[in-house]
């Protein structure tokens, strides 16, 4: 399986791309759901002027950058809301990953290292765990997806937003499965625990019980620093195996952000410090990124406080 280069340095990612889109660009998202641009010439184009602004953030910070699928809402239970049969769907997915890879190779040789993820993102609702699948339903299920993905060659999987332990196991089974690199990023309440009731000790450590540690790192992402700070443990075994951060800048519950008509983007500095303050304690944490409501100027402060101009 191949090495992922963010395990041994600082790499971007990019923010809240569904957020940014609507809010911020004015672009309608049925059901949350970006993959629904990769069906017109317009929509894909909307998605790579998003992409390459991190890019250049990326080339002008001299390090490098783990671009995720448009693809957290293409499981194959969204086909039917979205107005797609699981032949087209399965065709975006693969598309989506085509035009990172595209984009990647417009930066050229050795100027910006891109990892193209394929974005996994829960069966259900990202803000509550709903009906909790067995292991092995929740591998069945993303393998679909999983597979479209691997088929059009992304480098890694990455279970995003994930609300309980069962489904993540299931998904990381699906990515050993096809001998994928995967990462699995929790998401917590502002209590720090998951939707689905554990503790991120508890979803990290019984990932790695469960599936020999299958997963390349963890991340935590879609919740405010200060809802998941207090259970991070700099000296236990199951921090040092979260390896990214993409939070998001505003302070509210997921229902208070799920209520809301408008967009709260928090303070870019502010997030920029928590970061700075979690790698001073943490510095195995190297894929730094937003989450929702976040957007270029977030990241652009993050990786000020972050990294020397140098890297």
């Amino acid at each position: 399986m191949a090495h992922l280069p963010q395990l041994d340095r600082v790499f971007l990612a990019d923010g809240g791309l569904e957020t940014d889109l609507i809010y911020n660009r004015g672009i309608d998202l049925p059901c949350f759901a970006a993959i629904v641009l990769m069906r017109s010439p317009e929509g894909r184009r909307a998605l790579e002027d998003y992409y390459r602004e991190y890019i250049a953030l990326a080339l002008a910070r001299g390090c490098g950058l783990v671009l995720e699928t448009p693809t957290w809402r293409a499981g194959s239970d969204w086909a039917q809301p979205l107005g797609l049969d699981l032949e087209e769907l399965a065709a975006l997915n693969r598309a989506a990953v085509a035009m990172l890879h595209a984009l990647q190779a417009q930066v050229g040789e050795g100027l910006c290292e891109i990892v193209v993820s394929g974005c996994i993102g829960p069966r259900g609702d990202g803000y509550e765990a709903g009906r909790i699948m067995t292991p092995n339903e929740a591998r069945d299920y993303h393998l679909w997806q999983a597979r479209a993905l691997q088929a059009g060659g992304a480098d890694m999987l990455s279970g995003i937003t994930m609300t309980n332990l069962p489904e993540a196991i299931g998904l990381t089974e699906a990515a050993r499965m096809l001998a994928m690199p995967v990462a699995i990023s929790f998401t917590v309440e502002t209590d720090g625990r998951l939707p689905g009731g554990e503790t991120l000790a508890e979803a990290v450590s019984g990932l790695d019980r469960a599936t020999g540690a299958y997963p390349a790192y963890f991340m935590v992402n879609c919740a405010h620093p200060t809802h998941y700070e207090s259970a991070f443990e700099p000296g236990a075994a199951w921090t040092r195996r979260i390896g990214g951060v993409r939070a998001n800048a505003s302070r509210c519950s997921h229902a208070e952000l799920d209520a809301m008509t408008q967009l709260d983007r928090g303070d870019p500095q502010e997030l920029a410090q928590a970061y700075s303050a979690m790698r001073e304690r943490m510095d195995w944490i190297n894929v730094l990124g937003g989450c929702c409501g976040t957007d270029l100027a977030h990241v652009r402060a993050i990786a000020e406080a972050c990294m020397p101009p140098s890297q």
